[in-house]
């Protein structure tokens, strides 16, 4: 019997929901052009579009958020989130930005151009498109347990070292402008990586000179993953951990409205604090953020990011995170229903090419699937498979995912036990009646670039 790991808080404020009716919600999906993205937000029930931006903050970061200082440059409040980030991550130079992809856009053409590659254990969506914006291609070397879903295996999230060093002697190390690991790998399915693999990484990238970055979106939930399932750290600090990932690495960009648990926010983080590039990354900031020392957020902002690096570092919040996920998992799996597994970190990831196996990758099953669980209670879901990855961008061609999910990316201190059991037992409806849907969708229209936020969809009649 699966059991629910009690919440280490109490909830102050509520927020009421739209209950909507399944007729309404096949026309809001209709009218969205079966993009999820287009949904209105108020035709929502249970959000879990993303955990990027959607988290509930805490008392004391709403305190904190009174005393911003909104001085255009050197304000009080940026030098306290440098500070905080600093003891956090052990590097010299903090650079805030407004979010992930604003530290890929700030970071990555110092390193990246026309003619090199980045190589990831697995892109996500937005770290992908800044590689091709700044010229480069992308390389993906994932551990293979991320391709079996029903797979139990504790650090599905590796980087499969061998094949990025084969892949570094095939396109030479002066081509490879970057390394960049992922933690944990959203794409594989919120998968941790491990620190033994981390320090393997490291090492090939030493041993060949190549700039080795974090992806550090998720790095708490990594580190309390790592803590639970490497012998070698479980008396470690989460703090202690992150230090010695952290300490492997030249660079980290990262989002901090996953573990951060803000609304708004980014980092970027150099270990060597008199690197030439730095003054690249200021003068970026510069140009598209803000001047460097706001990188595009209010002062209130960098107050609560400095109160969020803390937070979300403390182990009975990660425990009940992670349990949480556990549970879910401990759900489905009573209902033999398929997905990445064991759970990982922020959501729970559903194996779209198991429920319709009758589709084909190009019909985009994990769109599908998607559509469906809206239409059935009201959830929001993304694809992570092949419709999120796109096309090729030197031939054009579809490209074809390792794995088609349907993410539930779940928001951190916003949803209760009663939400996630809904959603449960809409998942096990959906599933019950797999078989009787015999057509994926096509694209009408689509962007050049992340074209899953805004394309439009028709079903393939």
């Amino acid at each position: 019997m699966a059991h629910f790991i009690p919440e280490p808080y109490r909830i102050k404020m509520v927020e009421p929901i739209k209950m909507t009716t399944r007729e309404q919600r096949e026309q809001y999906i209709r009218e969205a052009e079966y993009n999820l993205f287009r949904l209105r937000g108020e035709d929502v029930y249970v959000d879990t579009l993303t955990d990027s931006g959607t988290n509930a903050m805490s008392d004391a970061q709403w305190a904190a958020l009174m005393l911003g200082d909104e001085a255009y440059a050197g304000g009080k409040s940026y030098f306290k989130l440098v500070e905080a980030a600093k003891d956090v991550f052990g590097y010299g130079y903090i650079q805030p930005v407004h979010q992930g992809r604003a530290a890929e856009k700030v970071l990555f053409p110092s390193f990246l151009e026309k003619g090199k590659y980045a190589i990831a254990n697995l892109f996500f969506d937005t770290t992908r498109a800044h590689v091709e914006l700044a010229g480069a291609r992308c390389l993906e070397c994932c551990n293979p347990e991320a391709a079996d879903s029903q797979l139990r295996a504790p650090f599905k999230g590796n980087m499969d070292v061998a094949k990025m060093e084969e892949m570094i002697k095939e396109k030479g190390p002066e081509n490879i402008g970057m390394v960049v690991m992922t933690i944990t790998n959203n794409s594989a399915g919120g998968q941790p990586v491990s620190l033994k693999n981390m320090r393997e990484v490291a090492s090939v990238c030493q041993k060949y000179q190549i700039h080795l970055n974090i992806d550090a979106a998720r790095y708490a939930e990594n580190a309390m993953f790592v803590k639970m399932r490497e012998p070698e750290c479980k008396d470690m600090s989460i703090k202690e951990i992150i230090h010695a990932f952290f300490d492997l690495a030249d660079t980290f960009t990262m989002s901090a409205k996953k573990d951060t648990i803000v609304n708004m926010g980014g980092l970027i983080g150099v270990k060597d604090e008199n690197a030439p590039y730095i003054l690249n990354i200021k003068a970026n900031c510069i140009s598209y953020e803000g001047f460097y020392s706001y990188g595009g957020l209010n002062g209130r902002d960098l107050e609560c990011l400095a109160v969020g690096l803390y937070e979300g570092l403390d182990e009975s919040w990660l425990r009940y995170r992670i349990g949480t996920m556990e549970y879910f998992g401990e759900r489905l799996d009573e209902l033999e229903i398929p997905y990445q597994s064991p759970p990982g970190g922020h959501g729970i990831f559903l194996d779209a090419a198991k429920f319709y196996p009758q589709l084909p990758y190009h019909e985009f099953p994990g769109q599908v699937l998607a559509v469906e669980l809206y239409k059935e209670c009201g959830l929001r879901s993304c694809d992570i498979g092949s419709y999120m990855i796109g096309n090729d961008p030197d031939t054009g061609e579809q490209l074809k995912s390792i794995n088609e999910f349907t993410r539930l990316a779940i928001p951190r201190r916003v949803y209760t036990q009663s939400h996630y059991d809904m959603v449960i037992e809409a998942i096990h409806e959906v599933w019950k009646r797999r078989e009787s849907i015999n057509h994926g969708y096509k694209i009408t229209w689509e962007p050049p670039i992340l074209r899953h936020f805004q394309a439009s969809l028709a079903p393939i009649e």
